[in-house]
Order: C-alpha cells, then sequence, then structure tokens
C-alpha cells in the first residue's frame, strides 16, 4: 500500500477543497452510507442512517496532504425505520427541518497513522452549528473495480458526536447526548 493510497482513503473520509494537478473521485451513492447509534433511555441501542449522498474527493498525487473531500446530503433524507421517529426528529424538537436543509462534511487535514489508517479532520455542519470533527479512517481496498473497470476506493470511518452541540439535544442526558457515526464508502475516479 503506498502513501498516496492511505492519503486517499484519509481524503475520502473527510472531505475538503481541490488542489492544483488534483484527480476527480465522486462517491457512489449506491454503496455510502453514513449509520448513528445513540442509547434510548438504557434501554435500547436504537439506529438511524443515511444513504445516497453525494460527495467528491480531489486527490493531488504529487502532494497528497493537499487532497480534499466534500460531501453532502439533505437533512430530510434520515432514515430511521419508523416514519413518527423520523416525523419527530425533523420537527422543532430537533432540527426544525425544511426542505434544503442540508447537513455537509469539508475536511481540513489529514493525519496518515498507518499503512491503512488515518484520522481526518473536518469541519462538519448540521442545523445551522459548524463544529469540528476527527474520523478515524481505515481504507479497506483501492484498485480497479472488477465491474466498471476503473479506480475505486473504498473505506471505514467512525467519530463520536454530541447532539448537544449542534442545538439538537432534547432530553439529554435520558436519551444519550453521544451519537455514534459509523461511515462506509466507495468512491470512483470521475470520467
Amino acid at each position: 500500500m503506498t502513501f498516496k493510497s492511505i492519503l486517499l482513503a484519509s481524503a475520502l473520509t473527510l472531505g475538503a477543497t481541490s488542489a492544483f494537478a488534483a484527480e476527480k473521485y465522486v462517491l457512489d451513492a449506491s454503496h455510502s452510507q453514513i449509520v448513528f447509534t445513540y442509547s434510548h433511555l438504557g434501554f435500547s441501542t436504537t439506529t438511524g442512517m443515511y444513504s445516497g449522498f453525494d460527495g467528491e474527493i480531489m486527490l493531488d498525487e504529487a502532494e497528497p496532504a493537499n487532497s480534499s473531500v466534500t460531501v453532502s446530503f439533505p437533512v430530510m433524507d434520515m432514515i430511521t425505520g419508523w416514519q413518527p421517529r423520523t416525523d419527530h426528529f425533523m420537527s422543532a424538537d430537533f432540527f426544525g427541518a425544511a426542505e434544503g436543509d442540508m447537513v455537509t462534511f469539508t475536511s481540513t487535514g489529514i493525519e496518515v497513522t498507518g499503512e491503512k489508517t488515518g484520522l481526518i479532520t473536518g469541519d462538519l455542519t448540521m442545523n445551522g452549528v459548524t463544529k469540528s470533527v476527527v474520523l478515524d479512517a481505515k481504507l479497506n481496498q483501492m484498485g480497479d473495480h472488477p465491474m466498471a473497470g476503473k479506480p475505486w476506493a473504498g473505506f471505514d470511518a467512525t467519530t463520536t458526536v454530541l447532539r448537544s452541540d449542534y442545538n439538537l439535544g432534547k432530553f439529554a442526558p435520558f436519551v444519550s447526548d453521544e451519537v455514534q457515526i459509523d461511515i462506509s464508502v466507495e468512491a470512483m475516479k470521475a470520467e
């Protein structure tokens, strides 16, 4: 695994801006998910997710640290598996969501920590609040996709955020303030 490959994987988990001589990769929306979990009153672990979202990675092979990624998706695309819960999350108790409200992530830095691991720092904007978060990222695989026949990359990442940091802290601490986020994405070299 080359140093450039590791930084690409890290960049995929973060998000950022383009750099000179960078190659563009785009997320495969059909194979990219963000799953979030939290404790509900200590009785259960409740799960929700986002899937089918857009993202772009600009990979600068000459200066991999200059690579970047941006990811965005509509708040209202949340999937909870139970419509009344989804409706409650979109209400004034939480997001007060309106059509067009977005969640965004833009990487601001990459630290390679191992052959296939890295820490990706970036700005997460949600509910009108922007906070820095760090994603603990792992490269799953890089290479030519066997069906698409072009360069592909896949990675997983995790982080934990506090709902209250984003003005979403209703019912905390009974419903946990901490939300675990697990990310799995694939990205393809753009045409």
